[in-house]
């Protein structure tokens, strides 16, 4: 079976899962119970089958169960366009996070190489009138699941800022402490924008191709203070050198990728998404997640997984059934979550259900319940 899809997942001391398994087909999985019962967590281990930090942008040891403190491990068997990889990641107590792939060490960075995984939380319900640094976070998530070397290039630019920005705070003038520095901001801004701006020109493509009954959205990368925003690395170089005067007052770099903002307009109604009703900017980032899935089947040859957490608790029955039509047209493993059946109705026998229920804090996984 081609495609991408977890078939077996494992988790061993994560969150509220002292220990859980999970054996799949490649069908979108609904995970139903309780608020605080334990469905969320399932959906974290899953986003951490890729690079970062997680859906809850969580740290190693913030993710062990407590009390008891010990480190925690997620296991996967994974098949990915005609290949099958063992998946594991850990940490332990004060330890950053580990990977390995068929039984060898790896990079975080490789873990995109092999799955692309999307998601959309709660959390980012408010993602269009709250500040420009979620609304980036969100864009380069996407950015990575086209372009995986993406977080290197960021975390690269970042390093090479922080050690710029204490220069500036040091009040050093002479220009040949900043000389290297901003080279590497360049070079590796220049290739963050370059990713960023091909993104959008994919998911634009995706949107316009694609027979869905979610709105559009005609985005746009621009400065979140309204300054310049050079994506070429000479342009980049010259806005650093040119800046070191401001940048020395403010003690802090001003321009660059790290100023940038995703700007979305609800294409039919010539809306800034700002502006737009709750369940409209719902329904626009349902739309992208969409797109992003759309694109990727073409790209990298399967559609990701989806992580959806909550999203059907906002729509009605007729969108839900939308949203569930256009994964399984997809053929993308999603993993839903919601407090209740009732939610997943319109999936029939096309999704797995699964029932998770808390007892003393600890989440069991009470039955399947065969599609």
């Amino acid at each position: 079976m081609g495609g991408l899809f977890i078939e077996e997942l494992s988790l061993s001391h994560f969150r509220s899962h002292k220990a859980a398994r999970l054996e799949l087909d490649g069908r979108p999985v609904a995970i139903w119970g309780p608020n605080g019962a334990g469905k969320t967590n399932i959906l974290e281990a899953v986003s951490l089958l890729s690079p970062g930090r997680g859906l809850r942008r969580a740290s190693p040891d913030e993710i062990a169960r407590k009390p008891e403190g010990f480190g925690w491990k997620i296991r996967a068997d994974l098949h990915s366009l005609h290949q099958f990889h063992e998946v594991e990641t850990w940490a332990e107590p004060g330890n950053s996070r580990n990977v390995k792939i068929d039984g060898k060490a790896a990079a975080q960075v490789a873990l995109g190489r092999i799955a692309r995984v999307v998601w959309l939380i709660p959390a980012m319900d408010r993602l269009w009138i709250e500040g420009a640094e979620g609304r980036r976070r969100f864009l380069d998530r996407m950015v990575m699941s086209f372009e995986p070397r993406h977080a290197e290039a960021v975390l690269a630019y970042e390093k090479a800022m922080r050690e710029r920005n204490r220069l500036l705070k040091d009040m050093v003038r002479d220009a040949h402490w900043y000389g290297a520095l901003e080279a590497q901001m360049a070079e590796h801004g220049a290739a963050i924008m370059a990713h960023r701006i091909a993104t959008l020109t994919r998911l634009a493509e995706a949107q316009e191709g694609g027979e869905t009954a979610f709105p559009a959205a005609e985005l746009s990368l621009k400065a979140s203070d309204d300054m310049d925003l050079p994506a070429e690395q000479e342009a980049l170089l010259s806005a650093f050198r040119e800046g070191r005067p401001r940048d020395l007052a403010a003690g802090r770099t001003l321009i660059g990728p790290h100023r940038a903002d995703l700007g979305a307009i609800y294409t039919a109604k010539g809306v800034p998404a700002d502006q737009c009703s709750t369940g409209e900017q719902k329904a626009l980032l349902i739309s992208l997640i969409l797109a992003n899935g759309r694109a990727l089947a073409e790209d990298f040859g399967a559609a990701p997984i989806f992580l959806l957490d909550e999203v059907a608790a906002h729509l009605d029955a007729s969108r839900r059934a939308a949203l569930y039509d256009e994964i399984c047209a997809l053929g993308a493993q999603a993993f839903m979550t919601g407090t209740g059946p009732e939610l997943f109705a319109e999936l029939g026998t096309r999704a797995m259900q699964i029932e998770v229920r808390e007892d003393a804090g600890l989440s069991l996984i009470d039955e399947r319940i065969p599609g």
